[in-house]
């Protein structure tokens, strides 16, 4: 059975100032988005699921999905703040999404098969996709689950902090990831973030950390639901409150309900975060083009 990957689309894009998933980066108007689903195809996944806002679905389907008519079947589920389980109902001032977790619970509906979870504005790469597609087509047993990751020193930008799942393991296993905001890297190149007491902690530039790229069964979905039911007594009340991926995991390991096997790449990721990391992802995909890594264009009829 072939995998799907599925798309966390539904960003608000504050930092960035738009809708950061439409934005034209490749020399004949590319997003991001295209080179992941461009490498999806050739790596053999075989659907695509993006999850997205009701907002601006007019916009993604003329602009994003039509591109890939022909080339690979292609599905669509909904993230909003209402969109909760039975016995909640969100705040009347909650604006803020629920994060990570809840958008990959929408997509319950919609995968019955092992599948890997992107965020639609990062860039991770050929050979990433490869790995991970390679992983999910093995045999799997419940709970039993796969990740890309990345070195710390290839993901963070000068130009702000970013927020990343910092990970521990032992064996080529997960033992341990917890997400760290407002990583940054200073003018002599070390990378430090705020602990729990608010204190800085510095970061060696090789720490592994998931950029979101993760692989799962669909089991993952029962396991998300009953986390995020605690999540929800515990901070529905919380305005800014968000229920992280990396959250879910971790909790299952900790209870060895599930395995992680970390998996290495020689790809190297690189994101708009903010506007003005724009300019630097355009000369990359340029030179990817040049190099011959893609073709110009890249869906072409």
């Amino acid at each position: 059975m072939k995998p799907t990957l599925f798309v966390l689309a539904a960003g608000m894009g504050s930092r960035y100032g738009g809708l950061k998933q439409l934005d034209p980066l490749g020399p004949n108007g590319e997003t991001i988005m295209d080179y992941s689903i461009y490498d999806a195809i050739q790596a053999g996944f075989g659907k695509i699921v993006f999850v997205i806002r009701h907002d601006f679905e007019e916009d993604f389907r003329k602009k994003i999905l039509s591109k890939y008519e022909g080339f690979i079947p292609v599905d669509v589920v909904f993230q909003s703040t209402d969109a909760l389980p039975v016995g909640f109902t969100a705040p009347a001032d909650r604006e803020k999404p629920w994060g990570t977790g809840h958008a990959v619970l929408m997509g319950k509906s919609a995968i019955h098969e092992p599948f890997a979870v992107i965020n639609a504005d990062d860039f991770y790469g050929t050979d990433a996709y490869k790995v991970i597609a390679k992983e999910l087509s093995k045999e799997r047993k419940k709970g039993d689950y796969c990740m890309v990751a990345f070195r710390v020193g290839n993901t963070v930008t000068e130009n702000g902090s970013v927020s990343r799942g910092v990970c521990s393991t032992k064996d080529g296993k997960l033992t341990h990831i917890v997400e760290r905001t407002a990583i940054t890297v200073d003018d002599n190149g070390v990378i430090s973030f705020n602990d729990e007491n608010g204190e800085r902690q510095v970061l060696d530039y090789a720490t592994p950390v998931s950029m979101n790229f993760w692989g799962f069964t669909p089991d993952f979905f029962e396991y998300a639901d009953r986390e995020f039911v605690k999540f929800l007594n515990e901070k529905i009340n919380v305005p800014k409150s968000e229920f992280y991926l990396p959250s879910i995991v971790d909790a299952l390991i900790k209870e060895k309900e599930a395995t992680v096997e970390v998996l290495d790449t020689d790809s190297k990721w690189f994101g708009v975060t903010y506007s003005q990391d724009r300019d630097d992802v355009v000369v990359k995909l340029a030179d990817l083009h040049a190099q011959g890594v893609y073709p110009t264009p890249l869906f072409k009829k």
